[in-house]
């Protein structure tokens, strides 16, 4: 089990690393600036984790009340999954609109761009932290 301070530093580097990438190549496709996509970055990462939050406690109170909190098998992961990522998705288009004053379209067509990154990007930075930053053996026998 990794330990608190290892949290820490594992999210300070995916938020740090992905708002990076996310100015600099999202600067280079829409043309936009480096800060405006970073700025833009910041306020969809602060919109996940809020969404995060009052979504989940949502889902746990529908939960509570239809399904009285048993267990959650597949599909109800994937409604969960599904629900969740639409309710950021069209979220986001209004904020992406607004930042970039741009169309809905447009914002549609550019935060499906920032899914399909953030999907390939958390495999990957997931990945590549487990390889530089492995679980101490004795930790992961023990979990």
């Amino acid at each position: 089990m990794r330990t608190f301070k290892d949290r820490l530093r594992h999210t300070f580097l995916f938020e740090l690393i992905a708002l990076s990438l996310v100015a600099i190549f999202g600067a280079w496709i829409t043309g936009h600036s480096p800060a405006e996509m970073g700025t833009l970055g910041l306020m969809m990462s602060l919109l996940a984790m809020a969404w995060n939050l009052i979504y989940n406690w949502m889902f746990d109170q529908w939960d509570m009340k239809y399904r009285n909190m048993a267990p959650r098998g597949v599909k109800i992961r994937i409604i969960h999954a599904l629900l969740f990522e639409g309710g950021l998705l069209i979220a986001g288009i209004f904020i992406v609109a607004w930042w970039l004053s741009i169309t809905l379209v447009q914002a549609l067509l550019l935060d499906l761009g920032f899914a399909a990154f953030f999907l390939v990007y958390a495999y990957v930075f997931n990945l590549t932290y487990d390889k530089t930053f492995p679980v101490p053996a004795q930790q992961a026998v023990a979990s």
